[in-house]
């Protein structure tokens, strides 16, 4: 009996060997399938990739392309507007004709003026024509370069179309605004100092509807006076008439208004 067990065990362990021995072959055959099989597919995508690039690039030749255009074209219309301003040679010719002797213009700081006399002045070594300007309301005189005089701010008086759409503007309906009075006085006073006849008008129509109101503060009337001195001394020049009649003519059109609002509220 213990012969027997013996070759049994034998056996077994020989049994046991064999296996070991088929399982190491075909696990030794399968992974160079399956590796060679991952490899095949990588090759096949890559190959793939390669004939897709000529497309890509394709696209990206276009996409470089396209801003070179642009940028391109924004080159020659810079070239084009660096180019305009050239032709403003003649600019002082054309000061100089609108800003002839005995005509009114308008300064902004100081309202309309008139022109006496064209001079020349010297400044060191530099010879300088100088516009005389008087201003009769304020009895000073202002000499400005004519060279420098649009700069400055100076422009021939409003012309009578101008004159009519201001006359709209005051006619128009007054903006009220419920901000602090020391920032409105500040937006009015640089209105006024503008020498716009457009944003005068709008102050003395915005401040107009105060002007019989006894509880209104002595700022806001030395602002409101002073945008209607403005506006009267060019209505004057452009209409060729005196100070009293351009005066009387603002009134007569403002109190209209007044009076037509009225009626609408008591209508109501």
């Amino acid at each position: 009996m213990p012969q027997n067990s013996k070759k049994i065990a034998k056996k077994v362990v020989t049994k046991k060997a064999t296996v070991k021995a088929q399982v190491k072959t075909t696990v030794k055959k399968s992974v160079p399938a399956a590796a060679k099989k991952a490899v095949a597919k990588k090759l096949v995508a890559t190959k793939a990739s390669v004939k897709k690039a000529p497309a890509k690039k394709a696209q990206v030749a276009k996409v470089v392309k396209a801003p070179v255009k642009a940028v391109v074209q924004k080159q020659v219309a810079a070239a084009v507007v660096v180019k305009a301003p050239v032709q403003k040679t003649a600019a002082p010719v054309a000061a100089k004709m609108a800003y002839k002797v005995g005509c009114h213009v308008v300064y902004p700081t100081h309202g309309v003026g008139k022109i006496l006399a064209e001079e020349t002045q010297m400044i060191g070594d530099v010879e300088l024509r100088m516009l005389v300007i008087a201003f009769e309301k304020d009895k000073m005189t202002l000499r400005v370069p004519v060279s420098r005089a649009t700069a400055a701010g100076l422009r021939p008086v409003s012309s009578l179309e101008q004159i009519r759409k201001v006359f709209i503007t005051l006619k128009s309906r007054a903006r009220t605004s419920r901000g602090m009075w020391s920032r409105r006085a500040q937006e009015y006073e640089a209105k006024i100092n503008s020498g716009n006849i457009f944003a005068i008008a709008e102050v003395v129509r915005d401040l107009h509807q105060n002007v019989d109101q006894s509880e209104r503060s002595y700022s806001e009337r030395m602002i409101y006076e002073s945008a209607l001195s403005r506006l009267v001394g060019e209505l004057a020049a452009s209409e060729g008439t005196d100070h009293k009649t351009a005066t009387d003519k603002l009134m007569k059109l403002l109190r209209g208004k007044v009076a037509a609002a009225a009626e609408l509220k008591e209508a109501a």
